[in-house]
């Protein structure tokens, strides 16, 4: 059993998925001669851990940097260290989830912390627009483009900040700006960051991404009039935003609330998105309404479609076909399929291929620890090595065609040796007043006054 010695510095675990980990770290903890941070644990996402967080962002309390270990060790890293206090910095787990991680770290002899939404948030001289969900899966990324394309047409200059994937090589992370899909190449991003980014570039948005927010901060306010927080999983915002949208989703309505940080957004949102009206019924909108309002009573509610579009639908119909997912969606999103399978569906596939006795590897693996998942293969690619197993797996697939509902065009990167359908969906407002009036009295009230 640990316990602290006063006048000691704490020592501290952080769990985290490589990403609000570090960020917490950087905000809390680097330069704090308070704390020691002994580890960080990692989780959720493949090949991120044994890894160091390296000198050069750890701060000059870590001159050897930190040790990354597998969150499996927590126990007997607390009982090692002699660990006071262990920070839970990662979001998109259910409740449960997170009583189970409390009470493993409370048998072990340390206190379970959870650190308040506000102190983690950064205080931006410019605007801010968050962008935040409930889940995994409901569309964020759709309103975020959505917002975006609302400030373009009202000619603000604006920045895209979104959440970190810091998977690779976090030194040379810490800052990255992608104006083109070169910088993709030159990041050596994986298939996870590509998801996020292309859309934004083929848009001519700028993203700001990487391991240090403070620096990234400083950077992307010289560079525009405001910024929009695109974020992650259905974490809360780095920056303190001076708007902020939660959206929800109404294909699972009696899901709303129930999971880590999710529910924080949904009580902290200036306005809620109900998105994806368009392909559930009035009782699951009215349903997800009812949940929302009995959090948040103060937050303007809207509404939107999700909207799929297909860039070559002769290629799915008649045919058997392969659907591929955005790979958080159908993993820790916990949804068993999305938008390609609703695409193949749709537009007339003769025939769904089960790819499950096809994968190889970590995406055979992928199915084994996510039983939920469909008919339908996961655009997983942490890795290079992950990226080619992705690869043999749709190879080895006897379908005609395959369907990427991810919204990373695989095509650019991979050898596929049948023809492949690009899905893409954008969201759509359906209410008045909806989305797009809020952004303009947003955008009167902040920058035009």
């Amino acid at each position: 059993m640990s316990s602290h010695v006063p006048g000691k510095r704490k020592k501290v675990i952080i769990m985290g998925a490589a990403g609000r980990d570090f960020h917490n770290f950087n905000v809390i903890f680097r330069d704090n001669p308070e704390y020691e941070v002994v580890a960080f644990t990692a989780t959720q996402i493949p090949f991120i851990d044994n890894r160091i967080y390296p000198p050069e962002l750890a701060g000059s309390l870590y001159p050897n940097g930190i040790p990354i270990y597998p969150e499996d060790k927590l126990e007997e890293l607390i009982k090692k260290f002699g660990v006071d206090e262990v920070y839970l910095s990662y979001s998109d787990l259910r409740f449960n989830e997170v009583m189970d991680k409390a009470s493993r770290v409370i048998a072990a002899g340390a206190s379970f912390v959870l650190l308040g939404a506000e102190k983690t948030m950064l205080k931006s001289s410019k605007p801010v627009i968050a962008v935040t969900a409930s889940r995994t899966g409901a569309g964020k990324s759709t309103v975020t483009r959505y917002v975006t394309r609302i400030l373009r047409k009202q000619g603000v200059r604006f920045v895209v900040v979104r959440h970190p994937m810091p998977y690779g090589d976090l030194k040379s992370s810490a800052i990255q700006r992608f104006a083109s899909f070169e910088d993709l190449e030159r990041y050596k991003c994986t298939i996870e960051e590509r998801e996020e980014y292309e859309p934004h570039l083929a848009m001519g948005n700028i993203v700001y991404a990487g391991v240090d927010y403070g620096r990234i901060l400083r950077d992307a306010e010289k560079e525009s009039e405001l910024i929009v927080w695109d974020g992650g999983n259905n974490d809360w915002p780095f920056f303190k935003p001076d708007l902020y949208i939660t959206v929800v989703d109404p294909t699972r309505p009696d899901d709303v609330l129930g999971s880590y940080p999710g529910y924080v957004n949904v009580k902290l949102a200036d306005v809620i998105v109900v998105n994806k009206v368009n392909v559930v019924d009035e009782y699951a909108v009215e349903k997800v309404r009812k949940s929302v309002r009995e959090v948040n009573n103060r937050a303007t509610i809207v509404y939107t479609a999700s909207e799929l579009y297909v860039d070559a639908p002769e290629i799915i119909k008649g045919r058997r076909v392969v659907v591929v997912e955005d790979g958080p969606t159908v993993t820790h999103g916990s949804l068993s399929y999305a938008a390609g399978y609703n695409a193949a569906k749709q537009y007339g596939a003769k025939e769904i291929v089960d790819p499950r006795p096809y994968a190889v590897g970590s995406i055979a693996e992928a199915y084994k620890k996510y039983p939920h998942i469909g008919p339908v293969v996961p655009a997983l690619g942490y890795s290079e090595m992950q990226m080619r197993e992705l690869e043999e797996t749709l190879n080895r697939i006897p379908a005609d065609a395959i369907v990427l509902g991810t919204p990373s065009d695989l095509r650019r990167y991979l050898r596929l040796n049948k023809p492949a359908v690009k899905v893409s969906y954008e969201a759509r407002g359906v209410s008045k007043p909806g989305l797009e009036e809020v952004l303009l009295d947003f955008i009167n009230r902040s920058l035009r006054h």
